[in-house]
Order: structure tokens, then sequence, then C-alpha cells
């Protein structure tokens, strides 16, 4: 696997309004298949992670997104 790009995101806890960052990591293994990393950066033991396989254009779409969509690929 090799990293292609990552980002921090910043956001606010609903529950408790807390900030945290949450952290994309977009990926790329030797087959050229892409896989984006999500976590939320909690560093509690109730971390979530999610690992997301993406098409070409799905990651063409992730490292093209605007500041104020990022983070659209955690809902």
């Amino acid at each position: 696997m090799r990293l292609i790009s990552s980002r921090i995101i910043p956001f606010l806890d609903t529950q408790t309004l807390a900030a945290g960052q949450a952290r994309e990591a977009l990926l790329r293994d030797d087959c050229g298949r892409f896989v984006l990393y999500l976590s939320d950066g909690d560093p509690s033991s109730a971390r979530e992670e999610r690992i997301i396989p993406l098409d070409l254009r799905e990651a063409l779409i992730w490292l093209n997104e605007p500041a104020q969509d990022q983070g659209s690929f955690w809902t």
C-alpha cells in the first residue's frame, strides 16, 4: 500500500460538544485499487475506524473535495 494523500478534519462531538480531529487517508495498493481509511481520532478505546474501497472516480472526488465538503465520506 502507498499513501496518496491524508488530511485532518476538525469537528465538534454532538454529544459532548468537545472539539475533535478526524483523520482520513487515501491509499493505493499494488494492483491499483484505492482504499480510504477513516478514523475519528478519539484517543479512547472507543475509536471509530472505517475502511472504504473506492473506484478511481470516487478517489478523484475525494482528492478534489472543497474544504467545506471534506468529511463527506463519513455519512
